[in-house]
């Protein structure tokens, strides 16, 4: 006679955020080009005459469902890629699309429909992100009545978000009465609200220590692993750059290059990134120890391009 089998009952999770993943789906499948797609993204700023570029010629792709992080100096132009991506500014030109959406075809409809149902963003500065007078649940069923959800169902969703990010006891709470990082937990939920293809976080840890900081990316890749949310993190936190598998940099408005990681927190390896054209940046720590500036000599090998110091006369002419 065999053993009996005891079956052990499997812990079910809060049908909202089912819930949350069918609205998501319902939305549209996801595009096969990739989630965020940036070709030559230019994007000049006027002012009293004069111009800034602040994108020039950027291209990059992330895929549905990543999580990565987008570093650079401050005027690399990282900013102007989040408010194009999150539909709050217009490309000057080349081509941009979220989610199958065209940024520079849309109008200002459009655009809106777009914030509203396609896209979330978190702000660095808290005050930004939360409205003082409601409670974390009534900041959280906000964005779900633009996205046409059904009044009957927005308090149960809002509540199994924030039971998600670990802050149900927050629900009945104002803003003034949670510390930074609970604010930027409470955020994040209002960003999923809508149920977003695309998660946009502008430094959610520039204002955090470190431990709350750990607290807050926690947070993100929840939603991004338990939602299935693409996630795009523009960060100076070294930390945060060494939490995910793939870290962009920006550099004069292009992407420079890119670090992949086998798994999260492990070493990575940087590549400099070869754009369509066939354009890359050198990095600069490189150029400079090996003296190279306005012209190189190119050599093409067995199995590599050879960068030379252009000598004497090659440089004067």
């Amino acid at each position: 006679m065999g053993a009996e089998t005891v079956g052990v009952p499997a812990v079910s999770e809060p049908e909202g955020l089912d819930e949350l993943r069918r609205r998501a789906v319902a939305a549209g499948p996801p595009p096969v080009e990739g989630m965020v797609v940036c070709e030559n993204l230019m994007r000049i700023h006027r002012s009293e005459g004069v111009e800034v570029q602040a994108l020039q010629g950027l291209d990059l792709t992330v895929e549905d469902g990543e999580l990565i992080a987008v570093v650079g100096a401050s005027g690399s132009g990282k900013s102007t890629l989040l408010g194009i991506l999150a539909g709050l500014d217009v490309p000057t030109a080349g081509s941009a699309r979220v989610a199958g959406y065209d940024l520079l075809a849309m109008d200002k409809k459009e655009r809106l429909a777009f914030r509203r149902r396609t896209v979330g963003f978190v702000w660095q500065q808290t005050a930004r992100n939360l409205l003082p007078y409601l409670t974390a649940v009534e900041n959280v069923m906000l964005p779900m009545g633009y996205a046409r959800v059904p009044r009957r169902d927005r308090q149960r969703l809002a509540a199994d978000l924030l039971g998600m990010l670990g802050i149900a006891h927050l629900a009945g709470r104002r803003p003034a009465e949670m510390s930074g990082g609970e604010q930027q937990r409470v955020a994040i939920a209002v960003a999923n609200a809508n149920s977003p293809a695309l998660l946009l976080a502008d430094e959610p840890t520039g204002e955090l220590d470190s431990a709350t900081s750990e607290e807050i990316f926690a947070a993100l890749r929840s939603v991004n692993e338990e939602l299935g949310v693409t996630v795009l993190i523009v960060t100076h936190d070294p930390m945060v750059a060494q939490e995910v598998r793939r870290t962009v940099r920006i550099r004069n408005g292009r992407t420079s290059t890119e670090v992949l990681r086998p798994e999260r927190g492990e070493p990575g390896v940087e590549y400099a990134v070869l754009d369509r054209v066939g354009r890359l940046q050198l990095p600069q720590d490189f150029t400079e120890a090996l003296g190279l500036s306005r012209r190189v000599r190119l050599a093409l090998e067995e199995d590599h391009i050879g960068v030379w110091r252009a000598e004497g006369s090659e440089v004067r002419g």
